[in-house]
């Protein structure tokens, strides 16, 4: 459905500028030098690349609109802070502040609550480690971004995944254009046919026995009671108990 849609928050994109590098540099230095209507005429002229960003999470049924601007924070974040000194194209750099704004506002919006000083720690890690990567020109590591913080690593480790959105078995995976494949298709169980049946077979051997039986398998084995404690229960000898119980072992491996 959105995949053909036009008009997002009352943009039309099918007619979005789209700038090309010299021209954003261009533009960022004049907003550096103080010009407010380049910094507008940067904002319009990658809305494109937003619109790009949030194709990627349209199988989260959120609404569009809602992405599109919450996408557009992460844009001017970017153009707020990108350094025009460095040696990066202006959308290698506001990619990730796209995605990563996006990425939080599912976080806050997700039906499992985390606690607010576990996500003000893991907000924190990501603002730093934006920082970082751009300093160091590569991805920051946990422990780096730990010291960044003065934190514990394990601290920092356990804030980030707190935030981690779960991922559905029905999420998309791969798609060639044919049969889209999910995340349930890569989940097997690890059991094969063989053990399948066994199981099976054991279900109807139990089934088989008569009820004192079933009772002193479930006292004995499930319950984790003695020969002794079942025989009081029910009332009947322990050496009965105990012969029983053998009997009722026989049948089931007689049918395995």
């Amino acid at each position: 459905m959105y995949y053909n849609k036009v008009e997002i928050c009352g943009v039309n994109t099918a007619k979005l500028k789209v700038l090309k590098e010299a021209e954003k540099i261009e533009l960022l230095k004049k907003m550096h030098a103080g010009d407010k209507s380049a910094r507008d005429k940067l904002i319009e002229g990658n809305l494109r690349l937003v619109l790009s960003v949030i194709q990627r999470f349209l199988n989260r049924n959120e609404n569009l609109d809602d992405l599109f601007q919450v996408g557009c924070i992460g844009l001017i974040k970017s153009i707020d802070n990108f350094d025009i000194s460095q040696n990066v194209r202006f959308s290698t750099y506001a990619v990730p502040m796209i995605i990563g704004e996006i990425r939080r506002y599912l976080r806050d919006n997700n039906s499992i609550r985390v606690s607010r000083s576990l996500r003000d720690t893991a907000y924190k890690a990501m603002q730093a480690k934006e920082a970082l990567t751009a300093r160091l020109g590569r991805e920051a590591t946990v422990s780096e971004i730990a010291a960044e913080l003065k934190m514990e690593t394990v601290d920092v480790v356990m804030a980030l995944e707190a935030i981690v959105e779960p991922m559905s078995l029905y999420d998309p995976i791969y798609s060639d254009g044919g049969d889209t494949i999910y995340v349930l298709d890569q989940v097997r169980d690890k059991n094969d046919d063989s053990t399948w049946l066994e199981e099976l077979n054991i279900r109807d051997a139990i089934h088989s026995l008569g009820d004192r039986e079933k009772k002193i398998l479930s006292m004995r084995f499930l319950d984790g009671r003695t020969q002794m404690e079942v025989a009081s229960e029910i009332g009947i000898s322990q050496a009965q108990v105990s012969r029983l119980e053998k009997g009722a072992l026989d049948k089931i491996k007689s049918r395995l």
